[in-house]
């Protein structure tokens, strides 16, 4: 019997993957500043650090909770955050569908909280699936999707 596919999907490599987190930290740190400017000393009094674990740091403080709400809602409403619509990735299911808020609130709690660990734990445990910890636990996975072109439309470049 052979197995039919549906439709193929390009697993994110990790070094896009961590560009379009890391445009993501940059713009809720800024957005957290800017509030910091208006609403002085409430992030400082929200940043509680809880020690270390295996030497990584954790924090459950104002950067931590924003990157969480932040990560939850874009990638489980459009799938996407600003970082991962910069770099064409998506945060889907095992399916390549879009995944519910439950599964993106569970892969954005790694990423918001324990990144390092949750990376590492997927790098061993699951080497070569492109999976962190979060991922598995939630059933999704991240891909690159192309920027393609609306139908009948043609882009001319001008000369120079």
């Amino acid at each position: 019997m052979t197995e039919t596919i549906e439709k193929t999907l390009h697993l994110a490599k990790w070094e896009t993957r961590f560009g379009a987190w890391l445009i993501d930290v940059v713009l809720v740190s800024v957005v957290l500043g800017v509030f910091d400017e208006f609403l002085v000393g409430l992030p400082s009094l929200l940043s509680v650090e809880f020690g270390t674990i295996g030497g990584f740091s954790t924090f459950a403080g104002t950067n931590g909770l924003a990157l969480f709400v932040y990560w939850t809602l874009s990638e489980g409403i459009w799938g996407q955050s600003a970082g991962k619509m910069v770099l064409n990735l998506r945060v889907t299911d095992r399916r390549g569908n879009h995944p519910d808020f439950l599964a993106a609130a569970v892969q954005a709690f790694g990423k918001a909280f324990f990144l390092p660990i949750d990376c590492l734990v997927g790098w061993l445990a699951m080497e070569g699936k492109k999976l962190r910890l979060t991922n598995r636990l939630s059933n999704t996975i991240v891909i690159s999707v192309p920027a393609e072109e609306p139908e009948g439309v043609e882009y001319v470049i001008p000369e120079e």
